[in-house]
Parts: C-alpha cells; sequence; structure tokens
C-alpha cells in the first residue's frame, strides 16, 4: 500500500481495492460505501443466508448484498459480489482469489461479519456457545489468513477487524458474544506483532449498539431491560420504548443505538494513509460507553 506521496489527501483510497465482511446490511454496509466514497473499488462478501437457528433477527437476503453493490456503484467504483461462510477458510481463499483475479490485488479488508444471541451461562448447550465463537472470532480468523496472504503480496495494507463496546466488558446473558469480540481484540493485537513486518496495520473498530437487524428485536429488548432489574412485557413495540430508554440513559451521549453510518468514517481511517502508524489499537464509536470501559 502506498503510504506517502500518492495524493495530498490521506484519506483518498484512489486505487485501492477493499474487501468487506459482513456487506449485505448494517456496519458492513455503510462501511462498504464508505470506503468506496473514499475512492476504493469494493468486493463485498457475505453469508446471505441463516448462520445459526439460535438467531432471533432474519437472515439477510441476497438482495441486501445486491443494494450494497448498487450504493458502491452510485459513488462510480466498482463491485463484485462474494457470497460465502466465514467459517469455510476454503471458501475465503476461493474469495479471495477471485478478488485478485479480477482487480490485481488486495489492500484492505475489514472483516466484520457477525452474529450475536443471548442465553444464560448456565443454560447454554454446545450450540449456543459455538455459533457465536465460530462464526465472529473463528470466522474474523479465517478472513485475516485467507485474505492476509494477499497483502503481503501487495507489499501491505491494512486488516481492519470489528469487535464490540461488549467485548470489553460482561454482558447480562451474552457470555459468548463478549467472549468472541473480547477474543477479536486479543486477535487483533496478535496479527498487528506478526505483519507488521510486511507492511501491514492491523486494527479493531470497536461499535457501540448498532441500530440493525442485530440489535432492533425483542430478545436484545429483553435482555436489556432485565440488564437494568426490569422485567421484559413480552409485547415488542413496549419493551421496545423500555429497552431504548434505560440504554439511552446509560450513555454520555443520550442515544439507545448508534447508526451504522456513525462507525464507518472510522473504518475509512483506518483504512486510510492517515493511519499508517496505527497498529495494534482499537478504535471506538459507542456514544461514550467507552468512558466506562477500564480494561
Amino acid at each position: 500500500m502506498t503510504t506517502q506521496g500518492a495524493s495530498t489527501d490521506l484519506f483518498d483510497l484512489s486505487g485501492r481495492v477493499a474487501v468487506v465482511t459482513g456487506a449485505a446490511r448494517g456496519i458492513g454496509r455503510s462501511a462498504a460505501v464508505a470506503l468506496a466514497a473514499a475512492g476504493a473499488d469494493v468486493a463485498g462478501l457475505d453469508i446471505v443466508a441463516e448462520v445459526s437457528p439460535r438467531m432471533e433477527f432474519p437472515a439477510a437476503e441476497p438482495e441486501d448484498l445486491e443494494e450494497t453493490g448498487r450504493a458502491v456503484r452510485a459513488h462510480g467504483r466498482s463491485w463484485l459480489s462474494l457470497r460465502a461462510d466465514v467459517r469455510d477458510i476454503a471458501a475465503l481463499r476461493e474469495a479471495a482469489e477471485r478478488v485478485v483475479a479480477e482487480w490485481g490485488g488486495i489492500d484492505v479488508v475489514l472483516a466484520n461479519a457477525g452474529i450475536q444471541a443471548f442465553k444464560p451461562l448456565l443454560e447454554m448447550d454446545d450450540g449456543d456457545w459455538f455459533d457465536q465463537i465460530d462464526n465472529n472470532l473463528t470466522g474474523t480468523a479465517n478472513t485475516l489468513r485467507a485474505f492476509g496472504p494477499h497483502l503481503v503480496a501487495r507489499g501491505g495494507g491494512r486488516l481492519i477487524v470489528t469487535s464490540s463496546t461488549q467485548g470489553q466488558h460482561g454482558t447480562k446473558w451474552g457470555a459468548a458474544y463478549s467472549a468472541s469480540k473480547w477474543g477479536i481484540i486479543g486477535l487483533m493485537k496478535s496479527a498487528a506483532l506478526d505483519l507488521g513486518e510486511y507492511g501491514i496495520t492491523v486494527n479493531a473498530v470497536v461499535p457501540g449498539l448498532i441500530d440493525a437487524a442485530l440489535t432492533r428485536h425483542e430478545e436484545r429488548y429483553a435482555q436489556a431491560i432485565a440488564d437494568g432489574g426490569g422485567t421484559p412485557s413480552g409485547e415488542v413495540a413496549k419493551d421496545e420504548r423500555t429497552a431504548a430508554s434505560a440504554l439511552a440513559g446509560k450513555l454520555p451521549l443520550g442515544v439507545p443505538w448508534i447508526e451504522p453510518d456513525d462507525v464507518a468514517p472510522a473504518v475509512v481511517y483506518l483504512a486510510s494513509d492517515a493511519a499508517r502508524m496505527m497498529s495494534g489499537t482499537a478504535l471506538s464509536v459507542t456514544g461514550g460507553d467507552s468512558a466506562r470501559v477500564t480494561a
């Protein structure tokens, strides 16, 4: 990756090739579009199918991924749709080869694909634990392992992973998710040590609660209410209002959810030459929840 002299704009990603996993919606879509707006061509990867029967929110569909593609193309950039499961490293390697074959190389990777469900620790079965660990943590490691060699071949680049503020503190009924997202931070720091010699930076973006399918459903509202000592009613609209009030009351900026578009600029920054001396760190966009994090 060029680090100096190519442009007077340190945030200009013209000529770069970016890959985003979990690109069909949420942070993945917003990041893909923001990278395109900064000048990058974007390959968006998503399973666009059910990841786990334990998820209460609906799975992304192929049309969701195509909508991301349309938004990328609206910025005059090239788009490539990739359908793969991040738990399948062979499929990821095949996807990486396809990007290189079509566009000549890869400069930026955002390993963003993730799922979330809630279950008290002592009530979990193996699927409650492994579905989230395998998708979120192992899937992120698979993404770095599959795409990283192409950044080495390119002479450098940017690897960015999506953690969560819930990976920096405990989450009631959320042990699997918090463990997976905390693990991603350790993975990121270790990868930064491994890959610095190749001119590759590795960093994490740490979102707070995002206004997306992952968080906008009854299971998540019930968890937020119970975490505050209340009792969910089981009525979606009522619990949504109660949860929104409780969540907003916890954040210094007074919002219950953060828009995906508020996270995307952090991704662009970490992908850019402006962040060329940043590696092994976590950049938080949490509405102020970070002020409560001590670990």
